[in-house]
């Protein structure tokens, strides 16, 4: 059993095979009956429409058994430990999948049995999911990684920490990150990016239109309200004046080819506007359906490993 609990847990030839795995389930093209036999649960203690139905759906088609808990269904809320939680589950299912309001060392005590696979759904600082379904959907559409140039607009939240990772272990790929100020990516992520890519990573992060050097292949952007995560600044919208994704911000920053992504939900004429989100450029709901090919390619690769053996 493996975990995958943050990309910086995995090497760069193990992400771009799991990225791999997730191309090939998109297009039909791989055994969809690798976990016949397994038991996964989900255990989700925030609200998901996507990530929870994507592994649930995914796990089910890949020939796996699903046990979902709720936020208050395990005796994680009565004082068991979570160490002792995961000795016990580990005895009765091949994984979990986690979502919590808590950060990665959370996630990774639940880890901490070797029968037990456990993935991270979403912490508070970090979606490592969502990258894989980012970079399928990139590698679907362009159909390399190499030289594609990313620019991810707006608040410095899980997802965008998860790309910055997921540059950091693909090489050829640029990551800009246009947050507002007071609204980055941490500084200890960007100083991991840096050392699992020996300092060669292509992220870079800037909190000004200004300063993006277009044109970029791709432009990603993500509600700026995180779940369950409020802001200090009563008035923070106004923080994020000229962050909205319209077609003149995809003018001035994208070329002939540029796609637009969308980890969604999206706020419609927030962060993103209709016209561009149900446009011709938006590759959003393929990147959706990614989601499921990524947490089967994740699960595979957690319970059972390479299909190359």
């Amino acid at each position: 059993m493996r975990n995958l609990i943050s990309l910086a847990d995995l090497t760069p030839a193990e992400l771009a095979h799991i990225v791999g795995r997730a191309v090939e389930f998109g297009r039909g093209g791989a055994d969809r009956r690798s976990l016949t036999g397994r038991q996964v649960g989900i255990y989700f203690r925030k609200s998901s429409t996507r990530t929870r139905t994507s592994f649930w759906s995914g796990a089910t088609r890949l020939g796996a058994d699903v046990i979902t808990f709720g936020p208050n269904e395990l005796q994680l809320t009565t004082g068991e430990t979570v160490e002792d939680t995961a000795r016990v589950l580990g005895q009765y299912l091949d994984a979990l999948v986690v979502r919590t309001n808590g950060d990665v060392d959370e996630i990774r005590r639940l880890g901490s049995s070797p029968d037990l696979a456990v993935v991270n759904a979403l912490s508070l600082d970090e979606h490592p999911t969502q990258a894989i379904a980012d970079l399928a959907t990139l590698t679907e559409h362009f159909g390399s990684l190499d030289g594609l140039h990313l620019l991810a607009v707006g608040e410095g939240n899980s997802s965008g920490a998860a790309l910055a990772l997921a540059a950091a272990l693909t090489p050829g790929l640029r990551v800009t990150l246009l947050c507002p100020s007071g609204y980055e990516v941490p500084k200890d992520t960007l100083d991991l990016v840096a050392e699992l890519s020996d300092g060669k990573a292509l992220v870079s992060q800037i909190v000004s239109p200004d300063e993006v050097e277009g044109p970029v292949d791709a432009v990603y952007t993500s509600r700026w309200q995180t779940m369950g995560v409020p802001k200090a600044n009563p008035d923070w919208l106004s923080d994020f004046d000229g962050f909205q994704i319209n077609s003149a911000f995809l003018d001035r920053f994208g070329g002939p080819r540029t796609v637009f992504l969308h980890d969604l939900p999206a706020v419609r004429g927030q962060e993103v506007t209709d016209e561009v989100l149900d446009g011709e450029r938006s590759v959003a709901w393929r990147q959706a359906h990614h989601k499921m090919t990524a947490a089967m390619a994740v699960l595979e690769w957690c319970v059972v490993g390479s299909a190359q053996g």
